[in-house]
């Protein structure tokens, strides 16, 4: 299995977005058996709870599913269980540093680092622009590039 973390700030608008988002796409791709998705923030104001409404209203246009997601805190624990974990700013990675995560086999990137010659390096919040259309475009094209990434790396048929 492999397994992919995506992490944000608050995980209610861009960390969930990218997991419906690359859910949706390896279950068309019909991998899906052969990841486990999930993510988290890095703060613990929301969990528990679903995406934010801009979130859920740019994923139900597009029909992609977010059944079933909840907000949840990253734990020290995650980034040895997990293969990649896709950080969507580099504040995200900067605060992902302080969890050790050097001494495991775990990737730890920024989703615009999969990207060649990305718009933004950082995939900003719309919890705070507002703008859930311009995240959407990053986070898909992001997941579809760190889909053919992973795709090359481990030979996914």
């Amino acid at each position: 299995m492999i397994k992919v973390l995506f992490i944000c700030l608050g995980n209610i608008c861009r960390s969930p977005m990218a997991e419906a988002v690359f859910r949706h796409i390896i279950k068309e791709k019909g991998v899906e058996d052969q990841f486990v998705i999930d993510s988290a923030g890095l703060g613990d104001w929301h969990i528990g709870k679903p995406p934010h409404q801009g979130t859920r209203a740019k994923l139900d246009e597009l029909n992609i599913s977010y059944h079933g997601q909840k907000s949840r805190q990253i734990q020290v624990t995650d980034v040895k269980d997990f293969d990649y974990v896709i950080a969507m700013d580099q504040q995200n990675m900067d605060d992902l540093s302080q969890l050790s995560y050097q001494t495991s086999d775990v990737t730890v990137k920024k989703l615009m680092d999969f990207v060649d010659q990305p718009k933004e390096q950082n995939v900003p919040d719309p919890y705070f622009t507002k703008n859930f259309d311009y995240t959407y475009e990053l986070v898909e094209e992001g997941c579809e590039q760190l889909f053919d990434y992973i795709s090359n790396k481990h030979d996914l048929t």
